[in-house]
């Protein structure tokens, strides 16, 4: 985790808010339609705990979760891969969507090493 760039730390904690922001719209929209958001909410959770770990790594910023949360929600994140992988090799070389997801596998893989490496602390 110490060999991060300061560039890619930086996009990958952008990359987080902006996914958990996603998430908070999608929650809300849903909670008006009274559709279920049991999924969203456990992907909310475990987006913003990956931000929190790699917050506390690079930033130094204190965390408050068990590792119970952690592994939950390391279980969550790396669920997400095979959908964002999916729609990143449908996405045009070059679009601004492609660069989106890009930087949303590679902050998200940051987050994985980051719980795993707290983890085993």
């Amino acid at each position: 985790m110490e060999n991060v760039l300061n560039v890619d730390k930086f996009e990958s904690i952008k990359s987080l808010q902006s996914t958990i922001s996603k998430l908070e719209n999608a929650l809300s929209q849903m909670t008006q339609n009274g559709a279920n958001t049991t999924l969203v909410k456990k992907r909310l959770k475990a987006v913003s705990i990956g931000l929190a770990m790699l917050e506390n790594i690079w930033n130094q910023r204190p965390h408050y979760y068990t590792q119970e949360d952690l592994a939950e929600a390391r279980n969550v994140i790396t669920g997400l891969f095979p959908s964002i992988e999916n729609s990143y090799a449908k996405s045009k070389a070059d679009s601004p969507q492609r660069t989106l997801l890009e930087r949303r596998i590679k902050a998200l893989e940051l987050a994985v090493q980051a719980i795993d490496d707290l983890s085993t602390k």
